[in-house]
């Protein structure tokens, strides 16, 4: 019996597919590569690094933590999205590249949802507010009453224009109707410096650079972002509770691979890092700074970015915050 002729294209795509199943069946071979689109020793690097190690556990291979850093994150965001879709290329995304950024930046050399695939989410980090004790206030409605009553005077530190501290800060005074001054700066780390030496009346940082600060009296926390509140600040209320009902505005940071990826590949690395996020050490340092770990499929993360971009879409919108 003589077996009908396969066209040469339909061959062609035969083999491509079972090539590409093959390699999903036996990924990884090699080291990964897990890019980070910020400075060495900051909050994303040091939580990059320290699941690292727990997540070769899983996928039994080396993971390799990388710096690109780069106007807000978005050099190795852009990187990642022009990335083989092998999975051996991730990016340790965070609010900025996947939520603040494409809100706020007129164009970007990327599309946060078109050339990238959620992997997995892997924390939430909270913002709090907290007030030189020169401010004398000890309440969020006494830090509104104050600014109320001196428009545009009341002074708040910023790790710069467009980032998770002024968002929150422009969502705040919208939904408080008072004006704040707001006082940029190139970076995380001076804002609070100035906070503590009374040259800044407060501000929104993350807890984890908080926290020493509030424990030696330097500071008075008035109120955590998020509509839960912080393990690692369990008196302290809620903006929630503080009366603003609903507020909720965080940074997080999560794992994405390029557009294309299959989907083998990124369940197997969402199970690598959801592994990492199960053990014991890790989970409790992550509490201890302030996080909180999460564990997710990739559908959910990827409602979750969805959600993100069209919220801080509305505050740039609203603030009128647009930068080149």
């Amino acid at each position: 019996m003589r077996l009908p002729k396969i066209p040469l294209a339909a061959l062609a795509l035969c083999l491509a597919a079972s090539a590409a199943h093959a390699r999903q069946d036996t990924w990884p071979e090699r080291p990964v590569t897990v890019i980070v689109p910020f400075a060495p020793g900051g909050a994303t690097d040091v939580m990059a690094r320290m699941l690292g190690p727990k997540i070769e556990e899983t996928l039994g291979l080396t993971v390799l933590v990388v710096n690109r850093a780069g106007a807000g994150g978005t050099v190795g965001a852009q990187a990642v999205a022009r990335s083989a879709t092998d999975g051996y290329t991730f990016l340790w995304g965070t609010v900025a590249t996947h939520g603040i950024g494409p809100s706020v930046y007129k164009s970007l050399p990327y599309d946060p949802v078109k050339d990238f695939t959620p992997v997995a989410h892997v924390v939430n980090q909270p913002y709090v507010l907290v007030t030189h004790p020169s401010a004398g206030v000890n309440t969020v409605q006494e830090f509104v009453d104050k600014a109320k009553s001196q428009p545009g005077s009341v002074s708040m530190a910023t790790a710069g224009q467009g980032t998770a501290a002024h968002m929150i800060l422009e969502k705040f005074q919208s939904e408080v109707d008072a004006e704040f001054l707001n006082v940029p700066y190139k970076g995380a780390g001076p804002p609070m410096t100035d906070i503590v030496g009374g040259q800044v009346q407060a501000g929104f940082d993350v807890i984890l650079t908080t926290v020493p600060f509030i424990e030696t009296n330097r500071v008075v926390p008035l109120a955590v972002t998020s509509r839960e509140r912080s393990p690692a600040l369990p008196d302290v209320p809620t903006l929630d509770e503080a009366g603003l009902k609903g507020f909720d505005a965080i940074g997080w940071n999560g794992l994405f691979a390029p557009a294309g990826t299959p989907k083998e590949i990124v369940d197997k690395m969402n199970l690598a890092v959801n592994n990492a996020l199960a053990d014991p050490q890790i989970r409790e340092r992550i509490l201890r700074d302030g996080s909180v770990p999460l564990n997710i499929s990739p559908a959910d993360f990827e409602k979750f970015v969805a959600s993100e971009l069209e919220s801080w879409r509305d505050v740039a919108i609203k603030a009128g915050v647009k930068l080149d």
